[in-house]
């Protein structure tokens, strides 16, 4: 009889402005008070030499290090990849906060060698509340779970980024994140855990990506990013990101749960967001209903936007065409 060990793990939070230092601080804490200890937490920052020096001189039981490779969050997670030393790597974004039993709850399911990686539930603490016509059916636009996904264990295409764990091996042998995908400063870009999940299935057959819901992380939302504004702006690069994503894994293995979620969670939404305002006269549920309608219709443009700039740059690794996509909405 086999007996299961328990596998080592670091823990990776990544971070690039000041702006945010007392959720950093928070994050930090909320790793200390993990009931599984990582064997080490690295604390990645990203090309801000103020910030680096700030948090010398207040942590002494976390690793700070700087980017060594090109501003972006992809750089910064793979800076940690190379660092690490441990079976697991684990991510955690620099406004979000674990529940105590956030690492336990992960490495439970690597008792499966067959499993690559494990993410969580993220779960949105809204600075100023929830704005009335924001469904949580978008929540994925705030990086957070959203309506319509598993409430068990299970396998699923891709983890979410503010709460992600692969095994070190994985991430080595298909080279780590994209340099050409993933946030970069202010710009909303992403989808860089969802290519590099689809690339460790592609390399390994028969392997497995893991979401259990139990394992739990708050993530910060602050009130510009309930806006209209940001929605259909993070709707837009959520569109130019996939089809990068595309150029990559190709049409189906980028979109096959997108459309679902369309085809499925979304009607839904807008019939329920209806029925409120008509039934029950909740005014957010018009508003509810124009948004998802809204946001469908701005991912599909930049989309299909991207599609356009794939044909104009054909090699995915330059992100000035998308990055130029992007400020059109702005």
């Amino acid at each position: 009889m086999t007996t299961f060990r328990r596998p080592t793990v670091t823990v990776v939070i990544c971070t690039y402005t000041e702006d945010r230092w007392a959720n950093l601080l928070d994050v930090i804490e909320s790793v200390r008070a993990q009931t599984v200890s990582p064997q080490e937490v690295l604390l990645v920052i990203d090309h801000n030499i103020d910030l680096y020096e700030r948090l010398l001189s207040v942590v002494d039981d976390v690793t700070v290090v700087q980017n060594t490779g090109p501003q972006g969050l992809s750089g910064a997670r793979n800076t940690g990849v190379g660092l690490a030393d441990t079976d697991i790597v684990a991510f955690l974004d620099d406004d979000a906060e674990a529940a105590p039993n956030w690492l336990e709850l992960l490495l439970a399911m690597y008792d499966d060698p067959d499993v690559l990686a494990v993410g969580g539930r993220v779960e949105p603490i809204w600075e100023t509340g929830r704005p009335g016509y924001f469904g949580e059916e978008l929540d994925w636009i705030v990086g957070c779970s959203h309506l319509g996904m598993p409430r068990v264990a299970c396998e699923v295409r891709n983890v979410i980024g503010a709460n992600m764990s692969f095994r070190l091996e994985v991430l080595r042998q298909v080279g780590g994140f994209n340099l050409a995908l993933g946030r970069q400063g202010a710009i909303p870009l992403g989808c860089e855990e969802t290519e590099i999940c689809i690339r460790s299935k592609m390399g390994s057959p028969g392997s497995r990506i893991v979401y259990e819901p139990a394992a739990v992380v708050r993530h910060h939302v602050p009130a510009n990013r309930g806006t209209f504004r940001y929605m259909l702006s993070r709707s837009w690069s959520e569109g130019l990101s996939k089809a990068q994503v595309s150029q990559v894994v190709g049409h189906k293995r980028a979109l096959g749960p997108e459309r679902r979620y369309v085809r499925r969670v979304l009607p839904r939404a807008v019939v329920s967001g209806l029925y409120d305002w008509g039934r029950n006269g909740d005014p957010g549920g018009l508003g509810r209903a124009g948004a998802v309608l809204s946001v469908l219709a701005f991912t599909a443009a930049g989309y299909l936007r991207g599609r356009r700039l794939a044909h104009v740059t054909p090699r995915l690794g330059s992100t000035a065409g998308i990055e130029a996509a992007w400020r059109d909405v702005q």
